[in-house]
Formats: C-alpha cells, sequence, structure tokens
C-alpha cells in the first residue's frame, strides 16, 4: 500500500477496545517505524468492518490505504472474495483485487472540504 499495516481480526470490531490497543501495537518493537493497525471483523464473503489506528494519529473515521491492506488480508486468508465493502466509521468503501500483479481498486464518496490559496514570495 505505500505504508505499513497491521490487520488484526477481532470478534466485533465496531466495539473493540481501538483506543486500549492502538498504541501498544503501533509502536510495537516489531514496527520499528511505528504501523497503521487495522481491526476488522469479516461480516459476509463480501464484507467487512474495520476501525483503524493510524500511526501518529490515533484512532480515525476512515482509511484508504487500511481499508485496501485490510481486503487484500481477507482475500489472501480466505476469509472473503475478490470485491469487499468495508464498512468504517466515516463511511463505506468498495475494494477489488484480483490478486498478486494485479492493483487493487478503492471505490467511494469524495468530498469537496477546503480551497486555499498560497501566496509564495
Amino acid at each position: 500500500m505505500g505504508n505499513p499495516h497491521a490487520v488484526i481480526w477481532v470478534d466485533d470490531a465496531m466495539r473493540f477496545p481501538v483506543a486500549q490497543y492502538g498504541p501498544g501495537l503501533e509502536t510495537h518493537t516489531v514496527f520499528p517505524r511505528r504501523c497503521n493497525i487495522e481491526f476488522a471483523t469479516v461480516t459476509g464473503p463480501h464484507a467487512i468492518d474495520m476501525r483503524v489506528w493510524e500511526r501518529g494519529s490515533g484512532e480515525t473515521l476512515a482509511c484508504g490505504t487500511g481499508a485496501c491492506a485490510t481486503a487484500v488480508a481477507a482475500i489472501l486468508t480466505g476469509r472473503c472474495e475478490k470485491r469487499a465493502e468495508i464498512s468504517l466509521r466515516g463511511g463505506r468503501l468498495a475494494i477489488e483485487w484480483e490478486g498478486p500483479e494485479h492493483p487493487v481498486y478503492m471505490t467511494g464518496p469524495a468530498t469537496h472540504v477546503f480551497d486555499g490559496e498560497i501566496e509564495c514570495i
């Protein structure tokens, strides 16, 4: 994905105590540069619930690369099919992956949240 992820399968991701376990896992010695931690539950052959503890930020409402990493981990371990809808607290993302040597595709909503200008001196 371009950044480090660890996917942990739990019984109920939406109720899991992410704030209790996220900080210690993010900074564990097996991750010398820290790591994003995904807590996930497969709820069907095309459905996964997920929450994320992002390195340096804490729990966030969503993470695109985390959703991709979770779907790939689920596919590689036989937990779901090649397409999955990832449900996060911030919304849903559709992830598709055909397997090694293929790109991961993510589809989801985009919302414009900011305009800005920078004056260069």
